[in-house]
């Protein structure tokens, strides 16, 4: 995937950056900074500055922007407040997850950000969809960047620019099969709060990562040069992030998804899908398989025995006795773990079961 030249990162004119893999999902920010190790142990035990820029960022405005995403989409959003931030799923007819965006009802706008490459498809099924209502879906990717703090220490950082303390993120339990009507709060199963940055957009709480906070920041693209200096935190690459998320078993649409994944498989379902809602395009697999409380396959964090020079490509098997029971997702060197990866596997592979992913034996990670 190739990142406009307009939209290229000043961050990767620091000292010592390394940019991504041109070809691979994180081009157009730095992979490293020289040492991912270290940058990885910064942001496990203090604080660094991860570039995100790569992601596609659009603006909803339009005063019938809730209900018609609500409407659109699995997350229940009639309801999400001003500077209160959640996950949205849209999806095929038959369930199969096409887009995931992380969103912001901020300054009487919607924002979505979204994987890289992903914003223009997500952009046109919106556009698709407006029918005569008041919305104007945006791609506004070329203004705004998104950035991440994350670390023990994230809080104090972000403090450093003159704003209020976020409070943490909260995501509410995924109700047992067969719960009754009524259940489940009328709300988003996910809120992420917000505070608005001093020289424009807001900086938005999300899950943590492990004994890491996260805090993601969409800021208009000017903002960028001298952020590090101004928060006073070392940046930190990709690489450092990607393992940090795959231990914290957070998937990527696109990298730990397939084009037959579902919500109940995807481990997305607690944070973006609310389960009686109602009616939206998909709702009648996810309610299925929820209710049946088994769907055909799950996310699993493996470890690697960590015996090749290279890390599995996604896509890569995963194989029981020869035969392919799943396939790896977003695979990573953590700092203490070793080698790990996402995968999807069977609902049926024992969680004992030895596996093998190319030239490595894997376990499943029993959580």
């Amino acid at each position: 995937m190739n990142v406009p030249t307009d939209t290229a990162s000043p961050l990767l004119r620091l000292p010592g950056a390394v940019a991504a893999d041109p070809a691979g999902p994180d081009a157009g920010v730095a992979a490293h900074y020289g040492d991912p190790m270290r940058e990885q142990r910064t942001l496990a035990e203090a604080v660094g500055l991860v570039d995100r820029g790569n992601r596609a960022v659009l603006q909803v405005p339009g005063d019938d922007r809730l209900g018609w995403l609500h409407t659109l989409g699995s997350q229940h959003l009639e309801r999400l407040a001003e500077g209160t931030g959640s996950e949205l799923l849209l999806l095929s007819p038959h369930g199969h997850i096409e887009h995931h965006a992380v969103l912001a009802e901020f300054d009487q706008v919607v924002w979505l950000d979204t994987e890289p490459g992903r914003g223009g498809a997500l952009l046109d099924f919106l556009t698709s969809m407006r029918f005569l209502l008041r919305v104007e879906p945006t791609d506004v990717t070329g203004a705004y960047t998104v950035v991440s703090l994350v670390g023990p220490e994230a809080p104090a950082a972000l403090s450093r620019l003159g704003v209020p303390e976020l409070g943490p993120a909260r995501v509410s339990a995924v109700p047992p099969a067969q719960f009754a009507t009524g259940a489940v709060p009328p709300t988003p199963t996910s809120t992420y709060p917000l505070v608005a940055l001093p020289g424009g957009g807001f900086a938005r709480r999300m899950p943590d990562f492990g004994e890491a906070a996260v805090i993601d920041l969409v800021l208009p693209r000017a903002e960028l040069p001298g952020l590090p200096e101004r928060l006073a935190v070392p940046a930190a690459g990709a690489w450092a992030y990607e393992a940090l998320r795959v231990a914290a078993r957070r998937p990527r649409l696109g990298l730990d998804t397939d084009h037959r994944t579902i919500p109940a498989e995807g481990g997305l379902l607690a944070s973006a899908v609310h389960l009686d809602k109602g009616c939206y395009r998909g709702q009648e697999t996810v309610a299925r398989v929820h209710n049946l409380g088994r769907p055909p396959r799950r996310t699993v964090l493996l470890h690697l025995d960590g015996i090749g020079e290279q890390l599995p490509e996604p896509g890569t098997p995963v194989l029981r006795d020869d035969r392919r029971v799943g396939v790896v997702g977003t695979a990573a060197r953590h700092f203490e773990l070793g080698p790990v990866a996402l995968a999807l596997v069977k609902q049926n592979v024992p969680a004992d079961a030895t596996l093998q992913v190319g030239d490595a034996n894997a376990a499943i990670d029993p959580e």
